[in-house]
């Protein structure tokens, strides 16, 4: 008999993380993407200094970083698919022991997808995977970024935000 636990077959299975909002898909798309500034906590960068705003930049190619106190810019990711407002994928450029990491071909990955349901809400779900890109260090990025202070926070945060944010009139 197989497991049906993903994780008992691989340390470095996918994290996979689901919220259900009420906002239709474009605007989840929006404040995950562009409001990611609005919910993203500032504890949870890897700059020298403390973090003063996250940015996802809405394109193919685009930067994810953070700005810092000290006036310089942390990268920790690019986005490699960009598909509003259905889903995109973004690189995930930070190294087991968090520092950033140049070279995309050791990054895992993150795609967020966002399914509209006629009543106007949306299922988003998060998959982060590719933890073996890491070496050595993979399963305890997935360990890491699977506890409650990572995606399981991160994603209720998101929630709470989208659902208190008002729709653009």
């Amino acid at each position: 008999m197989l497991p049906t636990d993903i994780t008992a077959i691989s340390p470095t299975a996918p994290v996979v993380k689901r919220v259900h909002v009420r906002a239709n898909a474009a605007r989840a798309f929006q404040v995950f993407t562009e409001g990611i500034d609005s919910w993203w906590p500032r504890t949870h960068h890897i700059g020298s200094s403390p973090m003063t705003r996250a940015v996802i930049e809405g394109h193919l190619g685009g930067r994810c970083y953070s700005d810092q106190e000290d006036g310089t810019q942390c990268p920790w990711g690019q986005v490699t698919l960009w598909d509003p407002p259905a889903r995109f994928i973004l690189s995930w450029q930070v190294t087991h022991d968090w520092h950033f990491e140049p070279d995309l071909g050791k990054c895992s990955e993150v795609e967020v997808t966002f399914t509209p349901h006629p009543d106007g809400s949306t299922d988003v779900v998060l998959e982060h995977r590719n933890f073996e890109r890491h070496g050595a260090g993979g399963a305890n990025m997935r360990a890491q970024v699977n506890q409650d202070g990572g995606w399981n926070g991160l994603m209720q945060l998101y929630r709470t935000v989208t659902e208190k944010m008002e729709e653009p009139t």
